[in-house]
């Protein structure tokens, strides 16, 4: 882990103290499976995201090659108030 250095590692001793002290022993078990759930459900998230966006369909011009860029509509004009 590249952030696990020099001083980083006697950070992670007193957070993981700080947390003992917090929650106890008897609640790490649940608190780690919680993590890896959330962090199971963010992997199956993220994929299904990446097949959605591979799977999309790419949009094409009249004689099948994909247009160099989209057009944006021109600006609204806006009316500005007029004094009497």
């Amino acid at each position: 882990m590249p952030f696990i250095g020099g001083g980083h590692i006697w950070l992670m001793l007193i957070l993981l103290v700080i947390v003992l002290i917090v929650w106890g022993p008897g609640k790490l078990p649940e608190i780690g499976a919680g993590i890896g759930r959330a962090i199971r459900e963010f992997r199956h998230a993220s994929t299904e995201v990446r097949e959605q966006i591979s799977l999309t369909p790419v949009a094409m011009n009249h004689d099948g090659s994909t247009p160099a860029a989209v057009q944006e509509a021109p600006p609204m004009a806006t009316s500005s108030p007029t004094s009497p």
